[in-house]
């Protein structure tokens, strides 16, 4: 017989309740399901033996060995795993399946305003106004600012450092540049501040940015997710906000928020360098010709 495929967390459970042994069909199956967890969620067991080059009473054989009544019962509960999110399908495209499959009971812009509206609200109780204000505190007394995100979170970086700049602050966004890294970090020292976002889990370079900001003394802010992976060594100060509950559209407006909240309170307390920087922006921009940018 084959080697067993590794098997996600609820199919293992399946598997050692039931007390069931994987025949060299099983494992096929089992493979062709992980390998497109909408398409398997979805299809009858027909489809899926037919996938697997099995005969087609296959995924029903499966289905009863690991203690349903039949495909029709194990199909629901794939669906089942796979809308709650347990951790089950880990790769974008599940994630993807689980909202589609929500969005079949309602449009797909309820569903994700839905989620976004949800996720706004736990934002409430879960970041504090002094969770904000030390942010803001740390910019306004640091140096350089050099901002970092990998993925999604690059997105926010370069918002973040565009109107840090804006406001008057030497911000730079490293995600803009990462095969000149090396050449902007030189410069960072002791007073300085780096403000990285990690969501789901940090990048490798997000890591070694975090160990040389250490080593050099500057001060370290993060905005993860929560339940994301812990940052080693840990950072100065640390805002951690839900972005949507499994199977939901992880939000790019909850760190975004949080981020405005904390260029917002800068402005406050900054003795009106903020303003200041944003007028003398807007009269040098409106100076400008048309086409370098207004």
């Amino acid at each position: 017989m084959n080697t067993k495929p590794q098997l996600p967390g609820f199919l293992g459970a399946v598997l050692s309740q039931s007390g069931a042994r994987l025949t060299e069909a099983d494992v096929r199956l089992i493979d062709v399901l992980l390998q497109d967890p909408l398409r398997a969620a979805m299809e009858n067991g027909k489809d899926v033996s037919s996938r697997a080059g099995l005969h087609p009473a296959a995924a029903v054989r499966l289905a009863q060995r690991l203690g349903f009544a039949g495909y029709p019962e194990f199909r629901a509960f794939l669906q089942s795993n796979l809308v709650e999110g347990t951790g089950d399908f880990e790769n974008g495209s599940a994630r993807i399946a689980a909202r589609l499959m929500r969005a079949s009971e309602s449009s797909a812009l309820s569903l994700v305003l839905d989620s976004e509206i949800a996720a706004l609200e736990q934002l409430r109780a879960a970041v504090t106004d002094d969770g904000i204000r030390t942010f803001a505190k740390a910019i306004r007394d640091g140096g350089r600012v050099f901002v970092l995100g990998r993925s999604h979170a690059a997105t926010l970086a370069a918002l973040i450092a565009m109107r840090l700049r804006r406001s008057g602050y030497d911000a730079v966004d490293l995600s803009a540049v990462t095969h000149q890294m090396s050449e902007h970090l030189v410069p960072l020292s002791a007073g300085d501040v780096v403000w990285l976002l990690a969501f789901r889990r940090p990048s490798p370079v997000v890591l070694e940015v975090l160990r040389l900001a250490r080593r050099r003394g500057a001060t370290v802010l993060a905005l993860t997710d929560v339940g994301g992976t812990r940052l080693d060594p840990a950072p100065d100060h640390l805002i951690a906000a839900s972005r949507g509950g499994p199977g939901d559209s992880q939000s790019l407006v909850v760190p975004m928020t949080i981020a405005n909240a904390v260029i917002l309170d800068l402005a406050a307390i900054d003795d009106g360098k903020s303003f200041k920087a944003l007028e003398d922006f807007r009269a040098f921009r409106n100076e400008l010709p048309a086409m370098i940018g207004r």
